[in-house]
């Protein structure tokens, strides 16, 4: 698929141009919480011993704890409580769909107040403002042991974090130029300000005993099978790479693009206003990485951005707080609609796109025979990734039991291959979230720590 936008202007060409309103447009989302306001939040919290909001909590966080300590001014401490269940804590309280986990479960909905505690505020207040003289989780005795981990996103950070504290070297290797995975590269820019990401990974890394190897891509300059032998066990932590295509003609023409690919290269731009900008735009999607997409394109001056979903908005996976987000920066949304035709113009590139309208009939989507076209001049698609199955081609890797595309894993994400374990968005349990991410990587850590010390024991 051609990744061309060199026929659009940049952000500059669009509209009045403004560094201060562009800069003010990828600002921090959510505004940070005052010290004094963090105070007064934590203490409506009823710190409840059975909290359902900890049940909620895909990392299992302690949150009355947490929210406790920071009532106590104690920041470290409330920071520590949450690190030690989540050490991507931090970048979780930016981009975690609180409103619909630990937030929707607080006693306090049901109170006369019908508002819950802040709880993802209050967790970036203690991650934001924590002073460790030194890294606050110790390694434990050497175990004379080392692990490969196979990416270093928020699954492979949290594996090889968990399993340095448990006294194993850790080697990572990693296929780009940079740490973090998503949170680095896939995060919409306004959620994640401020080099976040960069600066988390540094503060893991703190820890000891992690070494990290860029431009190491397994398939390509790297294979299960040399892991497998020179490692006492491997953490397969490769997320989602491959975009889905609309398999529609034309997808290869200039001004059609997949969504992730722009969000990256907006995320690693120091200049927004060189950034290629359509002054009318299509996305086509229903989850964050659609409205992410949608919500920067208008931010950066596009003047018209449509959102199309072949469904209704009750099943979008985007959850109302991020299509409010879309609405409030002026993105149209169109539902029961999909993409029909990809339209062109007289030099090749992207015109506009012919949908179809659909329906629900007896739970199956059915056109309905009614057609219209959106003229635009670049399409964005958001339609989901797969797992990129290239990565896998090594004849040691071809052996890995699926669940559909992606790697099958036990309870303990132990793969169908020994010594070998996974998690994240490249095994099916669970939802795509970032936090569920970083949860899998802490359980794999200690069933690889549990594994290892039984085959010590046995020998």
């Amino acid at each position: 698929m051609t990744h061309s936008l060199d026929h659009l202007p940049s952000a500059k060409e669009v509209g009045t141009y403004d560094p201060a309103t562009l800069a003010h447009n990828f600002s921090d989302l959510h505004p940070p919480l005052t010290p004094r306001q963090a105070i007064i939040e934590s203490q409506r919290c009823l710190y409840c011993f059975d909290a359902p909001c900890v049940e909620a909590c895909p990392s299992d966080i302690d949150i009355p704890s947490f929210i406790r300590q920071i009532s106590e001014n104690n920041i470290n401490g409330a920071a520590e409580t949450i690190l030690e269940a989540n050490i991507l804590g931090g970048s979780c309280a930016r981009v975690c769909p609180t409103e619909i986990l630990c937030e929707r479960s607080c006693v306090r909905n049901h109170d006369a107040e019908c508002q819950p505690v802040l709880i993802g505020l209050l967790q970036r207040h203690a991650t934001d403002h924590m002073q460790f003289e030194s890294h606050p989780f110790k390694r434990a005795a050497s175990t004379g042991r080392h692990v490969a981990v196979v990416g270093a996103g928020p699954a492979g950070l949290s594996c090889a974090h968990r399993l340095a504290m448990l006294g194993h070297q850790v080697t990572m290797f990693e296929a780009e130029q940079k740490p973090g995975g998503l949170n680095e590269y896939g995060i919409a820019r306004y959620k994640m300000t401020d080099d976040f990401a960069r600066k988390e990974v540094e503060f893991l890394l703190e820890v000891g005993g992690i070494d990290l190897q860029y431009g190491q891509r397994l398939g390509d300059n790297l294979t299960l099978d040399t892991l497998r032998q020179q490692y006492d066990s491997v953490f397969l932590g490769l997320g989602l790479g491959a975009s889905r295509m609309l398999g529609l003609t034309g997808e290869d023409a200039p001004g059609l693009m997949p969504a992730v690919d722009y969000i990256k290269t907006l995320r690693q731009t120091d200049d927004l206003g060189s950034l290629a900008v359509a002054k009318r735009c299509i996305v086509i999607g229903a989850g964050n990485t659609a409205i992410d997409m949608a919500t920067q394109m208008a931010r950066l001056g596009a003047k018209e951005v449509t959102l199309v979903y072949r469904r209704g908005t009750e099943a979008m996976s985007a959850t109302d707080h991020e299509q409010e987000i879309a609405k409030a920066n002026g993105v149209r949304m169109i539902t029961w609609a999909q993409p029909d035709e990809i339209l062109l113009n007289e030099q090749g590139q992207v015109a506009g796109m012919r949908f179809a309208n659909t329906r629900d009939q007896e739970g199956r989507l059915t056109p309905t025979g009614e057609f219209f076209e959106i003229p635009a001049d670049a399409v964005f698609t958001a339609i989901g990734q797969g797992f990129e199955g290239e990565s896998l081609r090594d004849a040691t890797a071809a052996e890995l039991a699926r669940d559909g595309e992606r790697i099958h894993v036990n309870e303990m994400f132990q793969t169908s291959l020994p010594n070998v374990y996974a998690g994240g968005d490249c095994v099916k349990p669970g939802q795509d979230l970032t936090v569920q991410a970083v949860q899998h990587g802490k359980l794999a850590a200690h069933a690889i720590h549990q594994a290892l010390a039984a085959q010590q024991e046995a020998a």
